[in-house]
C-alpha cells in the first residue's frame, strides 16, 4: 500500500489545462506520477511517436495526435468500429520500422449485419494527421452479437510478425474450438499472411492460431528474450499471467481458478492434463488491462518486471519475475487513479499509464 507524501505543483507539461504532480512512495522510493495529456474520452492505448508525441485511441473510434507542445489533433481514416460494450477503437502500435515507413496498427470490433462484430487489425500510413492505405490484415471469425471480450492486443514481435489476442466474446466454448478465432492468441505476418512455423498450418486448425483456451487476454507484452506473456479477464477469480507457448492450450473454460459470478464451479476444475497451467492468477480478480514489461532503464530493481494495470482496484500492479516464474507482488497507487487502461514504457524509460475514470494520461519518474 501507498502513501501519499505532498500535495500539488504546478508543472509546464504536454497536455492541456493547469498540470500537477504528485510524489508517491513505492518499493524503489520516491516517484513523481504527472498528469500529460487529459481531457480524454474512454481512453484504450497509448503509442508513442519518434518526434515525442503520442497517439491515443478513444473507444468511440477517435484516434488523437498529441504533439510534443501539447497540440491535439484529430486523425482522418479511422475505420468505422461498433462502440459498443467493450467494443471499439482499441490498440494502437507503431510497426518496428515507423522511423521509415510510418506503418500504424490498430485493432477495433468492426461493425457486421445489424448487431454483430468482430475483432479487427488493420494498418495504414499515418502522414500527419491522416491515415491513408488502410489495410485489413486480420478478421476474427466469425463475427458474434454482443459487446463482451474483444481482447484486442497487438504485439510486433520484431522480426516481421505480429501476435494478436482474441476474447471468447461471451461464448466461452469458442475458446475451445479450433475452427473459430475466438478466445485464442493469433500469429501472423506483418502483410496478413501466415508464417510457415505456426503451430497449425498442418490444417489442425485455423493457421492464424497461436494458441487456444483463453477468455480474454486484454494485455500483452515481450520480455528482453522475446517470449510472449499475456494477462486475461478471469470470471469471478481466476485472472490469469500466462506465456503463451506454440500450440498450447490454456484451459478455459474447461480449467479456470475463477467461479462463475453465480459462485458455481467452471468446468472440470484447476487443472486437466494436457492444458496449461497460468504463470500466476489473482483471486479475487483485479479486472487486468493492459501490461508491460519494463527494461530497467530508470528503476534497475525493476528490470524484467512485469505491470499491469486494474480496472476494479484502480492501482498498477507490479509482479516480480524470476524466469519463467513471479516470485512477488507491490500494488502501486491503489483507489488514486481510476480504471487503469494502459500501461507502457516510453523511450526514456518512464511509465506511462491511460486512466479511464480520469481521462488523462500519466507519467512517472524517479523523484527529484
Amino acid at each position: 500500500m501507498l502513501r501519499l507524501i505532498c500535495a500539488i505543483a504546478l508543472l509546464g507539461v504536454v497536455g492541456s489545462g493547469p498540470a500537477w504532480a504528485e510524489r508517491l512512495e513505492t518499493s524503489a522510493g520516491l516517484v513523481e506520477v504527472v498528469p500529460v495529456v487529459e481531457d480524454l474520452d474512454t481512453p484504450w492505448a497509448v503509442a508513442f511517436l519518434p518526434d515525442g508525441g503520442f497517439l491515443i485511441t478513444e473507444r468511440d473510434g477517435t484516434l488523437l495526435r498529441i504533439s510534443p507542445d501539447g497540440a491535439r489533433a484529430q486523425v482522418s481514416g479511422v475505420p468505422d468500429v461498433r462502440a459498443s460494450g467493450q467494443g471499439g477503437l482499441l490498440d494502437v502500435v507503431l510497426d518496428p520500422g515507423f522511423a521509415e515507413n510510418n506503418l500504424i496498427y490498430l485493432s477495433y470490433s468492426e461493425p457486421e449485419g445489424f448487431r454483430s462484430a468482430r475483432t479487427v487489425v488493420a494498418k495504414a500510413r499515418l502522414t500527419g494527421t491522416v491515415l491513408e492505405g488502410l489495410e485489413v490484415i486480420f478478421r476474427m471469425e466469425p463475427a458474434t452479437s454482443g459487446g463482451r471480450h474483444f481482447g484486442s492486443r497487438i504485439v510486433p514481435d520484431g522480426e516481421g510478425h505480429l501476435f494478436i489476442t482474441t476474447g471468447d466474446r461471451g461464448s466461452s466454448d469458442e475458446a475451445q474450438n479450433p475452427n473459430t478465432h475466438i478466445g485464442k492468441v493469433i500469429r501472423i505476418r506483418d502483410d496478413g499472411s501466415v508464417p510457415a512455423d505456426n503451430p497449425f498450418s498442418n490444417g489442425a486448425a485455423l493457421p492464424e492460431i497461436w494458441s487456444i483456451g483463453h477468455r480474454n487476454p486484454q494485455g500483452a507484452a515481450l520480455d528482453a528474450e522475446g517470449n510472449l506473456w499475456t494477462v486475461s479477464h478471469g470470471a469471478r477469480g481466476g485472472d490469469e499471467i500466462n506465456q503463451p507457448q506454440s500450440g498450447r492450450n490454456y484451459g478455459w473454460p474447461i480449467i479456470s481458478y475463477g467461479t462463475t459470478y453465480g459462485g458455481t464451479k467452471i468446468g472440470e476444475g484447476t487443472a486437466k492434463p494436457g492444458m496449461e497451467q497460468p504463470v500466476f492468477y489473482w483471486d479475487p480478480s483485479i479486472a487486468p488491462s493492459g501490461m508491460m514489461i519494463y527494461s530497467g532503464k530508470l528503476w534497475p530493481a525493476w528490470a524484467g518486471h512485469i505491470f499491469v494495470g486494474s480496472l476494479k482496484f484502480d492501482l498498477i500492479t507490479r509482479l516480480e519475475r524470476d524466469g519463467g516464474q513471479i516470485s512477488g507482488e507491490e500494488h502501486l497507487f491503489r483507489d488514486r487513479f481510476t480504471r487503469i487502461r494502459d500501461v507502457r514504457e516510453g523511450p526514456e524509460g518512464a511509465i506511462w499509464f491511460l486512466s479511464v475514470g480520469d481521462g488523462a494520461l500519466y507519467r512517472m519518474r524517479p523523484a527529484p
